[in-house]
């Protein structure tokens, strides 16, 4: 019997670290980090299943999916 191995990456591309980037402004930090947070939130409150039905390939994507759409609007 074989088992199957899931490869999901939930968090895959974004940047959880909690230091500020060189060339990253202090708004865009505080933004990143309360973004972050919330995402951890929703993470542990749902669980990874869920959260996989909800992303199924990663909040990246849903990220730069919301961006496009305010920044067409």
């Amino acid at each position: 019997m074989t088992k199957t191995v899931d490869n999901y990456s939930a968090f895959n591309e974004v940047n959880l670290s909690n230091a500020r980037s060189e060339n990253e402004s202090y708004e865009d930090y505080k933004k990143r980090q309360k973004q972050n947070s919330e995402i951890i939130k929703l993470y542990k409150t749902v669980g990874r299943d869920n959260f996989k039905e909800m992303f199924p390939n990663g909040v990246q994507e849903a990220l730069n999916d919301t961006e496009k759409v305010v920044h067409n609007s």
